[in-house]
């Protein structure tokens, strides 16, 4: 579905001078700087996948993602998504894709989404009957047929969030670009568009892109995660791999039934990579750094040594995850 092989792209910045005779000079012979917002930047998707493209603000990540719809040139590199080179062949290219950007609307701000929806129906030129039986799935798993004929200006953000993702839907695309769907939404809505979407993908096959800030919506959807920073991308791999390269490990809370020392548990644990803390005179607190392979012999090695009462797992959580990554050097990683 998407093919992309060294994408770059480069802004010319005016550099203003200082003070009133630099603003004279600037008149006449203005400087500039060239930047790379994407630098370099390669991969591949297959049709039917849902996969997270996130970064920091000025990451590289909104202006790859405006390449990747055709609004930007590229500078360098090379893309073909669904079979179009976006920039080249935009006419064409549209027609394939759905698209929610969240600052920017679809829908007629005085008129009602079921209005938009005829319209957009017009402008891609949707059969008639086979885009009916449409739109009504797309109302009913979207739950929006009860105000879809109020204005728009009346809806809650929640309800014109979702008709703009039916909005997007209306000529039913192969690819989906969402930029931020749930932000500001209740539990409620946030969950009623993950399931719309999930089921979305799973019965038309639909290859679904999601930039977000919020960690909950990458956990609820996606299994490969893309990462940008510096306009580089820095990761491409599957969540839990991304759990695994960039988490602090999986920390295990040992309650046991009787006093029990560091060393003990230490000696137990033999030469085991694990850190241990103390968090009272019961309770010992095991940090293991490669989970898959050592937690279960962790689990086993303890419960058969002493006596337990209680365990507590915990990971990493993505969003700690994300604060990690951007904390540390840029490393590019690639996984299959």
């Amino acid at each position: 579905m998407i093919k992309i092989q060294n994408l770059q792209k480069e802004f010319r910045i005016h550099q203003a001078r200082s003070g009133l005779a630099g603003a004279f000079r600037d008149l006449f012979r203005r400087e500039y700087k060239t930047v790379k917002a994407v630098d370099d930047v390669s991969f591949e998707v297959a049709e039917g996948e849902i996969f997270a493209l996130i970064g920091e603000n000025g990451a590289g990540k909104s202006t790859t993602i405006k390449m990747m719809t055709g609004i930007l040139t590229p500078s360098g590199g090379e893309m073909q998504i669904n079979g179009y080179v976006p920039y080249k062949q935009r006419e064409e290219y549209v027609r394939s894709i759905g698209v929610v950007f969240g600052q920017r609307s679809q829908l007629w701000w005085d008129l009602s989404p079921l209005e938009s929806f005829r319209l957009l129906r017009s402008v891609y030129k949707v059969d008639e009957l086979q885009g009916q039986r449409w739109l009504e799935r797309l109302i009913e798993e979207l739950d929006i047929g009860s105000f879809v004929s109020q204005p728009v200006r009346k809806l809650s953000l929640g309800q014109r969030m979702r008709c703009e993702i039916a909005a997007s839907l209306i000529h039913k695309p192969k690819l989906l670009f969402l930029d931020e769907p749930t932000v500001g939404l209740d539990v409620l809505v946030k969950q009623k568009i993950r399931e719309f979407l999930r089921n979305l993908n799973e019965t038309e096959n639909m290859t679904i892109l999601l930039t977000t800030h919020d960690v909950s919506d990458i956990e609820a959807l996606c299994k490969r995660v893309l990462v940008m920073d510096k306009g580089k991308l820095i990761f491409d791999g599957q969540l839990h791999d991304l759990k695994e390269t960039w988490g602090n490990g999986t920390e295990v809370v040992f309650q046991f039934k009787q006093r029990t020392t560091i060393e003990q548990l230490q000696a137990a644990l033999a030469e085991l990579p694990c850190e241990l803390l103390r968090e009272n005179e019961y309770a010992i607190r095991v940090r293991i750094v490669q989970n898959h392979e050592m937690l279960p012999y962790v689990l086993s090695t303890v419960m058969t040594a002493f006596e337990v009462s209680d365990v507590k797992i915990m990971e990493t959580s993505t969003e700690e995850i994300v604060r990690n990554i951007y904390s540390a050097p840029v490393e590019v990683s690639h996984y299959g």
